[in-house]
């Protein structure tokens, strides 16, 4: 499928598709009963025969990736790997939708690390958005306003933050490895074998990989890959840089903010006021980081979670 020509006639579509398919991703993984390091195994390997004919056409259409390009791939599914799994470890410790807007947070840690080591001066939108987002860290947290929800919130959170700036790693790799953002399948192909090796490795270490999970554990994990690692990642990747700042804002925030409802409907999480006072921070925090087409250029979509979101 040409998914820059479909996104090219379509952007508004495919992105919202994209982000809807991402807001899923904590959901499946609760359904799906499974630990971390299985849930992340399973989603990648699950996603590499989709990914694998949609790199092909890309090379078919833009000639060799060049071995510079795929080892860049391959480092960013070391970030990927580790966002996926921290991000996870979230869902269990403050829930999915908490867990999916805290790695949100990749946006501004993105541009800040942009700034650093490119050179890239973040927007006033950005810098704005840094103080106000801690804050929605801090609340969802429950370091502050009384009693929490979630099994451990403040690990949570934690482990939150975690995964937002391992994928704000891998997004830099991937933006430098793949100049123009023309080979979204084959980037995320090589990052999803590479994770599901890595995946592996790391779960067994931990004692919570499990190589045969039962059925219907593997559905939900064929979903999750279905929607979150193929659809959700290649639609955004392919849709948002041909959308105007102030949509690309709008779009982004329908990941986490339906994650957290589907959250409450589907998994009867309930959040605090503060907590949900936090989100708000954090949300508010997106608008304003995106609010310039700099910004725009360097955010997830909640994908990106794969998670995240994205993440996720």
């Amino acid at each position: 499928m040409d998914w820059f020509g479909a996104a090219a006639r379509h952007p508004r579509s495919a992105a919202l598709a994209g982000a809807l398919c991402i807001a899923f991703s904590g959901i499946f993984f609760r359904f799906s009963g499974t630990s971390p390091a299985t849930a992340t195994v399973f989603r990648c390997l699950y996603a590499l025969p989709l990914l694998a004919p949609l790199a092909i056409a890309e090379r078919r259409r833009l000639g060799p990736f060049g071995r510079r390009g795929h080892a860049v791939a391959c480092l960013a599914g070391l970030f990927f790997t580790v966002d996926l799994l921290a991000w996870q470890h979230a869902v269990l410790e403050v829930g999915a939708g908490l867990a999916t807007v805290l790695a949100n947070l990749q946006v501004v840690v993105v541009a800040v690390a942009a700034w650093a080591i490119l050179r890239e001066r973040p927007s006033r939108g950005v810098l704005a958005a840094i103080p106000a987002m801690l804050a929605g860290v801090l609340l969802i947290s429950g370091l502050v306003g009384g009693r929490a929800y979630g099994a451990d919130p403040r690990l949570g959170a934690i482990l939150g933050l975690c995964s937002a700036v391992a994928y704000a790693g891998y997004l830099l790799l991937a933006r430098q490895g793949n100049p123009g953002g023309l080979r979204p399948a084959t980037v995320l192909f090589d990052a999803s074998a590479v994770t599901v090796v890595a995946g592996a490795l790391v779960g067994t270490l931990l004692g919570e990989f499990d190589p045969v999970p039962s059925w219907p554990a593997h559905g939900w994990l064929l979903l999750l890959a279905l929607t979150a690692q193929v659809a959700g990642y290649l639609l955004i990747a392919s849709s948002l840089p041909r959308l105007p700042a102030a949509l690309t804002s709008v779009i982004l925030l329908a990941q986490p903010v339906t994650t957290v409802f589907l959250g409450a409907t589907l998994l009867g999480e309930a959040p605090s006021a503060v907590q949900l006072g936090g989100v708000a921070l954090i949300v508010l925090g997106l608008v304003a980081a995106n609010a310039r087409p700099r910004a725009a250029a360097v955010a997830r979509g909640p994908l990106v979670e794969p998670g995240g979101a994205a993440a996720p």
